[in-house]
């Protein structure tokens, strides 16, 4: 049966960089995740897992190139996962919690392989998960991933974290006209092929029911009130209809 506070976060890989540029992974900004983390689960007394990306180091899709196919960058990006959530699982336990790297593809002996019961046991018994190397497949997302593992773990919200306010008509940072949505069906958002979220994970979502909750993880604090439950940026969802 879902838990009615078991969630899962999805946490740029933009995110873990250096502000200053000199390094993909950035001690201080993994630090601020981490401790948000903890104060959210703290205060809502919540589970969580979290998916973390790899795009501070690269992109699958991005990497493949006339001497690279994709197969081969999918996996560069598997691997780009893992070192952030390694560094995230130590920024977590710094902050004074139990957690566990699981991951898609074995990495024996720096985390354990993933296995759904294995996770809900983790997190019943109070540790955070850090799940790492995508669903251990080519061509698929890391956004993809969270949602897989969000219905694997029978989390009821799905929180992913951005650099933007939410979901847009076109990317605010780009494009000073750009619309924000306050809600947005899951067709809608089809339809209007939007690129904030993959096609494939949104359409899980839509087929399982479970909404997506769109929100700006670099601003200050905003981790920590999602994971309690505030309402940030766009709320994905199959709607009344």
């Amino acid at each position: 049966m879902a838990q009615r506070n078991r969630l899962l976060l999805k946490v740029s890989g933009e995110a873990f960089g250096s502000s200053d540029g000199r390094g993909a992974i950035g001690e201080e900004a993994v630090d601020r995740i981490a401790r948000e983390i903890v104060v959210g689960v703290r205060k809502a007394d919540s589970q969580v897992a979290l998916v973390v990306g790899g795009g501070n180091f690269l992109r699958g899709r991005d990497a493949a190139s006339g001497h690279r196919d994709r197969l081969t960058a999918d996996h560069m990006g598997m691997l780009a996962t893992v070192l952030n959530g390694l560094a995230l699982r130590s920024a977590l336990e710094h902050n004074g919690v139990e957690a566990r790297v699981l991951s898609a593809v074995r990495i024996d002996p720096m985390g354990e392989y993933f296995v759904p019961r294995h996770a809900i046991q983790h997190l019943e018994a109070g540790r955070i998960l850090v799940l790492v190397g995508g669903t251990g497949l080519p061509y698929f997302s890391t956004d993809s991933t969270a949602a897989l593992r969000a219905l694997e773990i029978n989390s009821t919200r799905l929180l992913k974290g951005t650099g933007v306010r939410g979901i847009f008509s076109a990317d605010p940072r780009k494009d000073p006209n750009a619309s924000f949505f306050d809600e947005l069906t899951f067709d809608e958002f089809l339809r209007r092929d939007l690129k904030v979220i993959d096609a494939t994970a949104a359409s899980l979502c839509r087929d399982h029911d479970l909404p997506i909750e769109v929100f700006d993880m670099t601003q200050e604090g905003n981790i920590t009130r999602a994971i309690c439950g505030e309402r940030l940026g766009t709320l994905l969802s199959k709607g009344t209809g």
